[in-house]
């Protein structure tokens, strides 16, 4: 039932299946905010972000939508001291926006999975 993964190779394997499932897929697009449905209440109908890269504004309409963005980390020093010093499975790039996100548009947080490799 467990399949070890590297942290190096873990990101090619996901893109990979998510360029054989999707009918486009966009690259290095930081979401900055969701959007509310006019005519629902308490339903997220899309997201606006902007490209990394080249700064184009996007904005994206959708059914439904997924964050997994990403938790905390780095955020305090580490306990490893030496060789060890900021080892950590998760993420540098990692900003919290999985937290931020739904908190911005009135989410309640309850039941995050968390999860220490």
């Amino acid at each position: 039932w467990q399949i070890i993964i590297h942290g190096e190779s873990y990101k090619p394997i996901v893109a990979e299946a998510a360029c054989k499932a999707a009918t486009e897929v966009y690259n290095r697009i930081m979401v900055t905010h969701l959007l509310m449905d006019r005519t629902k209440a308490n339903r997220v109908a899309g997201a606006v972000g902007f490209n990394v890269r080249t700064g184009d504004f996007y904005v994206f309409r959708a059914k439904a939508v997924i964050v997994c963005a990403g938790g905390a980390s780095h955020i305090y020093k580490p306990r490893a001291v030496g060789e060890g010093m900021g080892r950590t499975w998760y993420a540098p790039w990692s900003s919290a926006s999985a937290y931020a996100l739904p908190i911005l548009v009135g989410a309640k947080m309850t039941q995050m999975e968390n999860r220490i490799v």
